[in-house]
Parts: C-alpha cells; sequence; structure tokens
C-alpha cells in the first residue's frame, strides 16, 4: 500500500511541474521602488467604513445567493455621486459610453472593471469612467463583458478583445476611426488590460496609444510574496482571498485550472508570465499595503527589462483601487491627476517625430 501512494504521489508531483510549468522572477523582487511619502488621509476612515458595508452585503449567505448579493452592493457605489458626463447604452458591444462635457469622441478609452471575474459592471465603476472622461477629453466605453461562473473566463477575454477592435473604427455616434486610444482598467480588469496589449502586438492590430491599470492581479499562480505578505494590511482582498494562503500554491493551480478553465501560467490569465517586449507607454498605480503589491511591481521590473516603457507609482496604506472612491477620497484625486499627467507625456512622446521633422 505504502509504494502506491509514494508512486500515486511522485505522479502528481511530477504532472503538476510539468503542466504548470514557469519562470523563477523572485529576482525582480529585488528591484526598488518608491512610495509616496504621505499618509492615509482623514477620509480613508470613511473608505474602509464602506468596505465593512460590502462585506455586510453578502454576510451569511452562500453560493448564487451570495454573488448576486455582492454583484447588487458593488453596483450602487455610484449611486449618489454628482457625475456630469453622459451615460449612453451600448448593446454590441454590451457596455456604456461615458461622455464629459465637450469630450472629443475621436479619442476613446476602452475600460474594463474590475471584480475578480465575477462582479462588477460598467455602473459599478462609472465613479472611475466620469473621472476618466474628464482628464482625458474622450470618450470612454465601458464593457460589460461576460463573468464567471455563467461563463467561461476565456469569454471575457474575447470580449476585450472584440471591443478593442470595434473601438479602433467606431465611437458614440457610429463608425469614424479613433485618434487616440488608451485601454484602462483595475484589479481583475487589469490583468485583462495587460493581457490585451500582448494580443494586440502579436496580432498585429494598431497599438493602443498607452494604458492604465489600478492594481492588477498580473499573476494567478500567487507566487509574489505580497500576496501573502500583506494579507493582514490589505482591508479588502485580504479578508476574501487570505485563506489561500494556508492552502498549498499547487492546490490552487489545479483549483484554478478547473474553474477558469486555464492554467494559471498562461500569458492570457496570468500576462506577467508572458512577453513583456514591445508594449505601449503603461502606468500601473498600486497601494504598498495590498496583496496584489508585489504583482504589480515584478510586472513593472520585467516590462522595463524587456525594454518597455511600464511606470509603476505607489501610494501608502490605501485599498485595493482605492481610485473607485473618487471624490470622497483626496488620494483617489491624486491618482486622476497622476493619470492626467502621463496621458500628457503619451501625447508628446507622439508629437516629437512630427515637429522634429517640420524642422
Amino acid at each position: 500500500m505504502f509504494w502506491i501512494i509514494a508512486v500515486v504521489i511522485v505522479v502528481i508531483v511530477a504532472l503538476t511541474l510539468l503542466v504548470f510549468r514557469m519562470e523563477d522572477l523572485s529576482h525582480f523582487d529585488k528591484e526598488e521602488y518608491s512610495v509616496r511619502e504621505a499618509s492615509p488621509s482623514a477620509e480613508n476612515q470613511n473608505v474602509l467604513e464602506r468596505l465593512k458595508e460590502m462585506r455586510r452585503a453578502g454576510a451569511g449567505l452562500r453560493g448564487k445567493a451570495r454573488l448576486l448579493a455582492m454583484r447588487k452592493h458593488m453596483d450602487s457605489l455610484s449611486d449618489g455621486l454628482d457625475l456630469q458626463s453622459e451615460f449612453r447604452q451600448c448593446s454590441t458591444p454590451k457596455g456604456e459610453w461615458v461622455i464629459a462635457p465637450g469630450a472629443d469622441t475621436r479619442r476613446r478609452i476602452l475600460y474594463i472593471h474590475g471584480g475578480a471575474w465575477a462582479v462588477g459592471s460598467p455602473r459599478s465603476h462609472r465613479s472611475i469612467t466620469d473621472r476618466l472622461s474628464h482628464i482625458a477629453n474622450a470618450a470612454v466605453f465601458s464593457l460589460d463583458y461576460r463573468l464567471m461562473p455563467e461563463h467561461r473566463f476565456m469569454d471575457g477575454v474575447r470580449d476585450c478583445r472584440k471591443a478593442y477592435t470595434w473601438l479602433l473604427e467606431n465611437g458614440p455616434e457610429g463608425e469614424s476611426k479613433s485618434e487616440f486610444i488608451l485601454i484602462a482598467g483595475d484589479s481583475a480588469g487589469g490583468s485583462h488590460t495587460l493581457g490585451l496589449l500582448a494580443w494586440i502586438r502579436d496580432n498585429g492590430l494598431r497599438q493602443a496609444d498607452g494604458a492604465v491599470a489600478f492594481s492588477p492581479s498580473t499573476d494567478l499562480t500567487l507566487s509574489a510574496p505580497s500576496n501573502r505578505n500583506n494579507i493582514s494590511t490589505d482591508p479588502m482582498l485580504g479578508p476574501m482571498f487570505g485563506g489561500l494562503s494556508k492552502v498549498p500554491r499547487p492546490v490552487i493551480w489545479w483549483a484554478t485550472l478547473a474553474t477558469f478553465r486555464i492554467s494559471p501560467t498562461s500569458p492570457i490569465a496570468s500576462p506577467l508570465l508572458g512577453n513583456l517586449a514591445n508594449l505601449p507607454p503603461t502606468l500601473i498605480q498600486a497601494s504598498d499595503s495590498e496583496m496584489l503589491l508585489d504583482n504589480a511591481r515584478r510586472y513593472t521590473a520585467k516590462a522595463k527589462a524587456a525594454g518597455s516603457l511600464v511606470e509603476l507609482h505607489t501610494w501608502p496604506g490605501m485599498v485595493h483601487v482605492w481610485q473607485i472612491f473618487t471624490p470622497m477620497l483626496p488620494e483617489a484625486e491624486e491618482a486622476f491627476a497622476d493619470i492626467e499627467v502621463f496621458i500628457r507625456d503619451i501625447e508628446s512622446r507622439k508629437s516629437r517625430p512630427i515637429a522634429a521633422a517640420q524642422t
């Protein structure tokens, strides 16, 4: 009996190593990164109270009932906000246009919302998309991609790809080419954003002018140190996913493969594990206290080593995707001011070859 068990264990280990082959990225953890010198504002306490409300929304519920309660609560995040943009529904692709007064609709942003690929919607993230439309003077298309578990992970990926291709040639008023296009997303949507950049490059499409990712997951293997070290300091993800730290990572990988129907080592699911060369200028924002900090750090370091223009800007003590709490949270306003500078830098780089040719 003992030898049978030993053989089974050896087979399982060998199969795990074969199926989930990946490079060791721990050397990127040595890269230096700066954190803004500031303490969380007083308004951050209000954000923490909002997170408690979110947890209470699903308390005592299980399965589908809990999922629906979480989706309903998340959609309510934008309720009561004084949003000046026009919100215009679109059926194909499914989503909504967010257009600030006077925005140039030839300038476009594809926004991919977060929510662990299972919750969230264009409505839940209106505070972000409204703000992006204002600061970028652009029409934002907030994609309502298909969510798990009703759909497969790859269904959402395909929705992102189709939406981007469509957005190149279509605006709020119908068919027209985009003059400037940005891709942005948060958390799970931030990971979709980074994966989409690589897909655009590999398929020879017109690349986005730039990208913004708020606290992207980047790596479903959960191998970065902060995935475990920052559990106690992450008031949003810690209570929801902290328990995974007690589960052996190979077990998590097999469970992810079964749930997502794609390997966590695939660059589609984990953009960090793919080729990060020849990508457009990308800004990543993260908190130094969140579980996904090192996912962002590793992605930035690897992309820079590959020659891509990727920046990581880090805030101290913020919750995961604190940008969604604009305008209540001053640090959220700081983040959008940071994005505005990033967009101006992109446009400045684009205009330099033209200026040089004219001289």
